[in-house]
């Protein structure tokens, strides 16, 4: 649990003054006022809400009547208010109906109780209110499905009837998992089970929402809290196949564990505050299924690449931590050994690109932790080290870096521009990272001049 409920009477403390200046408005224009959701939730286990929540039975114009310079933001119902430079989403009460494509309700009509909008929400800790009716003589706790009792308990638990709830919206059953392993709370069996039983509803789902709560719970202290139960469920099967075919693929590793607990190892292990290389490890062998024979996984980074690059595409991740995973998952299985040269070393940043190194030597030290080895297995930190040094002496490893470039060779040595020029270039850095001391433009001008005669 993530932390201990304020006692009650302190909740009107632990509410910030501009919250309930916000609720005395609507109040004092004949209207309800109340914290609600996550915020309240948060503030009931004794954390910081990172924004506020509100909801109301005043309708959306009404409320930008109380707030003259308030935004409209949806058909929901939802408005943003500017009070002293922040900003709070106020929502009017509302019923849903008719959720038809298991992902939002195709119409929604407002309504004038909060026990009504309570109703209408996904678990018992997000159901809850704290505020005043427009004719309530006191700030008071609406609590109708016992809330407050699973945040003392600890338990995640649907609003009524599981199946109906993740029926409405399937994304709650991805939310159960993210919210599991952020609060440490246990998911109650017939939620669970219920989940295990509509799991299939989550292939309805767009890859963006997907990819929202996903990154969530890559971002918690432990991910693999919700990771194991989201495979366990068959959510994972309908997110990615390819993952979910990890359970039972044996490891030689850790004793009595398979891939797919080598997988959520390696996610724990990876920093929390890279959140590129906490998803690169969790599918840094998604690619080890498909190329599994005889006990071995050969070619599963290149393929793992190509699946790696798929999964975020559909769930529509951005282009750059699309590219940045994709050439990490590429590049995992380098081994290094102490016995390399110098130009080994500046070869392999060469190939692994400068902007990478740190995050490849992280999703390999949480492989190595998944692996059940030191961090440091296979000489991390010394090619750290060395790597550091060659990057300090600021070597060439880019045609960029050559003390020379095409234009150079077309206007001294009389070269034609293409594919040929190209190579030159390309058999200089070569030249250069094997002997830095090469790289200035006499020398080079020779070396091309040579390259460009044996051609001939």
């Amino acid at each position: 649990m993530a932390g201990l409920p304020l006692p009650r009477p302190q909740l009107a403390e632990a509410v910030p003054a501009d919250v309930v200046d916000v609720i005395e408005t609507l109040r004092a224009g004949g209207h309800a006022g109340f914290v609600v959701g996550g915020s309240l939730r948060d503030v009931l286990l004794g954390l910081t809400p990172h924004d506020w929540d509100l909801a109301t039975d005043a309708r959306p114009e009404r409320i930008l009547e109380l707030f003259p310079e308030a935004v409209y933001e949806n058909a929901f119902g939802t408005v943003a208010v500017r009070h002293r430079d922040q900003t709070f989403e106020i929502t009017t009460f509302r019923r849903d109906h008719e959720y038809a494509d298991f992902r939002r309700p195709h119409r929604v009509e407002f309504g004038d109780a909060i026990e009504t909008d309570l109703a209408r929400r996904d678990f018992t800790i997000n159901a809850m209110a704290w505020g005043r009716t427009a004719t309530g003589p006191t700030f008071d706790l609406i609590d109708p499905f016992d809330g407050r009792r699973d945040l003392d308990a600890g338990i995640l638990r649907a609003v009524g009837d599981p199946s109906v709830r993740f029926g409405e919206d399937a994304l709650r059953m991805i939310r159960a998992m993210r919210l599991s392993a952020v609060l440490g709370f246990a998911i109650e069996a017939d939620t669970l089970s219920a989940i295990e039983a509509r799991s299939e509803l989550v292939r309805h789902l767009s890859g963006e929402r997907i990819a929202a709560e996903l990154e969530k719970l890559l971002a918690t202290a432990v991910p693999s809290i919700g990771l194991r139960p989201l495979e366990a469920t068959g959510l994972l099967a309908g997110i990615s196949p390819e993952l979910a075919a990890q359970r039972g693929i044996a490891q030689n590793k850790i004793p009595g564990e398979d891939l797919w607990d080598h997988t959520l190892r390696a996610v724990d292990a990876a920093p929390r505050d890279h959140p590129v290389v906490r998803l690169a490890a969790l599918v840094h062998d998604i690619g080890k299924p498909s190329t599994f024979a005889d006990g071995r996984f050969i070619g599963h980074d290149a393929v793992g690449a190509d699946l790696a690059a798929a999964l975020l595409d559909r769930l529509r991740f951005p282009r750059s931590p699309t590219e940045r995973v994709t050439h990490l998952v590429r590049q995992h299985m380098f081994a290094y050994e102490s016995s390399w040269g110098d130009p080994a070393v500046r070869r392999f940043i060469a190939k692994i690109g400068p902007a990478a190194l740190d995050e490849l030597f992280e999703l390999r030290q949480a492989d190595n932790v998944g692996s059940g080895l030191p961090p440091d297995a296979g000489g991390i930190d010394e090619l750290r080290r060395r790597v550091a040094e060659q990057l300090a002496a600021e070597v060439a490893l880019h045609r960029r870096d050559l003390a020379v470039d095409g234009d150079d060779l077309i206007a001294e040595l009389g070269a034609v521009p293409g594919p040929r020029l190209g190579a030159v270039l390309d058999r200089l850095l070569e030249e250069v990272v094997d002997d830095p001391a090469l790289n200035d433009r006499p020398t080079l001008l020779l070396l091309a001049q040579a390259q460009l005669a044996q051609d001939e």
